[in-house]
């Protein structure tokens, strides 16, 4: 019975975005932590804190605001998320892919998830974009599991190509076009909240991951399942344990999202022109 509110609290939340404004988006955005700023660029014609919508899960981390930004970008009709959960603040995972299926009832046909994370691929600097080719999920929950819901998707998606391959070479050909070093490569998502440690970062390198977070995976998931378009960027903030050669720190995640913040506004921009 409990499983059985998932799709009921998922209707209720559009009901209350629907009570407050009929504004239907082309292109859904999730800025992740140190990026926050990003939505200052919007055009805002609304928006609406998450705390005011029953039964929503509020942001806890640092850096994440939390509020649906509506508005114009790029062209583009855009409900930007300014602030996201995480499985680690305590909500269940399909809580914290409630927002993505949310904003594919509101009209997105297209999900552009943003993330820091940390590098673990030897070519990586911190500062440096990665486009997400494919995802590891293995190490969290997935947010499929339980009733499956058909207005939502099918029993058992395929995850072949989660991250669309048109979008990936818009966002490369944006890259290209304004001198970007865009990398490339596998993400690997963690519960959190504590970073991992450097003998799991050993492991996921051999696992053939090159960047590691505590978010974006369940989501894609869940936004491809309902047939959302997904594209995904992270933001390289640290060096993983057992390569940095200091001890990681939230403050530095916060910090290298937003020394990167003046390249991101041009690709994101510059590709959902484009999309």
């Amino acid at each position: 019975m409990e499983d059985k509110s998932v799709y009921a609290k998922l209707k209720d939340c559009f009901r209350e975005i629907r009570r407050r404004t009929d504004f239907q988006p082309e292109v859904a955005l999730t800025l992740g932590s140190g990026l926050g700023d990003f939505a200052e660029n919007i055009e805002v014609q609304g928006s609406i804190s998450y705390k005011d919508i029953p039964g929503f899960p509020v942001s806890t981390a640092p850096g994440h605001v939390g509020e649906f930004i509506f508005g114009k970008l790029g062209g583009k009709r855009i409900v930007c998320m300014k602030g996201r959960v995480h499985y680690y603040e305590g909500y269940s995972v399909q809580d914290v892919v409630l927002p993505a299926r949310l904003m594919r009832m509101m009209g997105a046909k297209i999900l552009f998830l943003t993330n820091a994370s940390g590098g673990m691929n030897p070519a990586f600097h911190v500062g440096d974009f990665m486009l997400l080719t494919d995802h590891i999920s293995s190490f969290v929950p997935n947010p499929l599991i339980g009733p499956n819901f058909s207005e939502i998707g099918v029993r058992f998606p395929d995850m072949t190509e989660v991250y669309d391959r048109e979008l990936n070479q818009v966002l490369r050909n944006t890259a290209r076009e304004q001198g970007i070093d865009l990398k490339e490569g596998v993400y690997v998502q963690t519960t959190g909240a504590s970073y991992e440690s450097p003998a799991e970062i050993k492991m996921f390198r051999s696992l053939g991951a090159d960047a590691v977070g505590m978010s974006t995976v369940v989501e894609a998931i869940a936004a491809h399942h309902a047939g959302l378009r997904v594209v995904a960027v992270s933001c390289i903030a640290n060096l993983a344990a057992g390569i940095s050669p200091t001890k990681l720190t939230e403050q530095e995640v916060l910090d290298a999202g937003k020394a990167a913040a003046p390249k991101f506004k041009k690709l994101v921009i510059g590709a959902i022109q484009k999309f």
